[in-house]
């Protein structure tokens, strides 16, 4: 019999009719982890936990599973002796259940109700139709409402307040529990931690994947104090300042093991633009024609205003002038300039002259 999605079973007196509202049903071939052998049993997904019967018409479930321990959900490629069959992995904190779905479309329809239920989310990832996406909003809504009124005297949690952009490490992604799964997946070699937002939607969480004969998540929370500052909730409680002492307290407790995920996107290289045909409407997509920028026009060179002044050029400058050469002609101004002494060397000719006569005097 093939999974049915939101059939309500109520039996008359028996614990069915006290079960959470059923959002999933259908037969599942379902192993334990002490388990040897797979049962097919009708499983219902009632609340956030699997409740297992040995048939449809059953009052009294066999098994329970609570989904309060969940850790990861994939898919199991191994083969099953029946071809259609489509094996899943529904991995806990105590251990793993191996399931098997009578198809693919349900194991898709499993994955998008427990997925819902679990983080509160309608996954995006997943292969369903149009209709299929509209039940699971259903179903988050209703598993929201449920667990509101489920302890009415509890007061609402304070809301997460907003760090300062500044404040916020490049590892931050706003995920979910099971895209931010997928993200490290899929990426190993950008990192494998990333701080998400919380499943409250009061706190923040911390995702990691590492490799131990497959793919190992853990999901860390963080609090955020009252007093300030923040703090990661396992059992040794760590105290961190700031956002960024909560990934640098993780890398250094694992001694490096764990690194921030930071994935660099792409970024276009041409500008697109949609634009419309003005005959039939149809829409399409264009290419802006790149052209190199303007050359901004080079300055001319600074002149110093002091160029013209004999005294202020440097002894070798007047070399390269009194060397250069200049024209023949008596008429050239530069000539002129170069071949008249100036006041300066005149002065030096008379004081040498007057000291060679002085000599002179002496000795005769």
């Amino acid at each position: 019999m093939a999974a049915a999605p939101v059939r309500q079973r109520c039996g008359s007196g028996g614990p069915r009719s006290q079960l959470p509202p059923c959002y999933f049903e259908g037969y599942l071939e379902k192993r334990g982890p002490k388990e040897k052998a797979s049962r097919r049993l009708w499983t219902c997904l009632c609340g956030n936990s699997l409740y297992f019967f040995n048939n449809a018409k059953d009052a009294h479930y066999v098994e329970k599973l609570d989904l309060s321990g969940f850790v990861s959900l994939k898919d199991d490629s191994s083969r099953d002796r029946n071809l259609e069959a489509a094996r899943l992995i529904l991995r806990m904190k105590d251990g793993e259940t191996k399931f098997t779905a009578p198809n693919l479309e349900a194991r898709e329809l499993w994955k998008g109700f427990l997925y819902s239920v679990i983080d509160l989310n309608v996954p995006s990832s997943l292969t369903l139709l149009p209709g299929q996406f509209q039940m699971l909003k259903e179903v988050v809504e209703k598993e929201r409402t449920r667990r509101r009124t489920r302890n009415p005297g509890r007061a609402p949690p304070s809301p997460l307040s907003v760090p300062l952009v500044g404040e916020i490490p490049p590892c931050f992604r706003p995920v979910s529990r099971t895209e931010a799964e997928v993200l490290l997946e899929r990426h190993p070699d950008c990192g494998n931690m990333l701080l998400r937002p919380g499943r409250d939607g009061c706190s923040l969480a911390v995702t990691t994947r590492q490799d131990l004969n497959g793919s190992v998540f853990r999901h860390y929370r963080v609090t955020q104090r009252d007093q300030g500052g923040y703090v990661i909730d396992v059992e040794n409680p760590i105290p961190c300042a700031t956002l960024h002492d909560v990934i640098d307290a993780l890398v250094e407790k694992t001694a490096g093991t764990l690194q921030p995920f930071l994935l660099e996107e792409p970024y276009e290289e041409n500008i697109t633009y949609v634009s419309a045909n003005d005959e039939n409407g149809e829409k399409i997509l264009h290419t802006a024609p790149s052209s190199p920028l303007p050359r901004v026009p080079a300055l001319p060179p600074k002149q110093d205003r002091w160029c013209t002044s004999p005294l202020s050029r440097s002894p070798a400058a007047d070399r390269r002038i009194l060397t250069s050469p200049v024209p023949a002609s008596p008429t050239n101004p530069m000539r002129r300039l170069i071949l008249s002494p100036s006041p300066l060397t005149q002065t030096l000719n008379e004081e040498l002259k007057l000291t060679l006569e002085k000599r002179k005097t002496s000795q005769d």
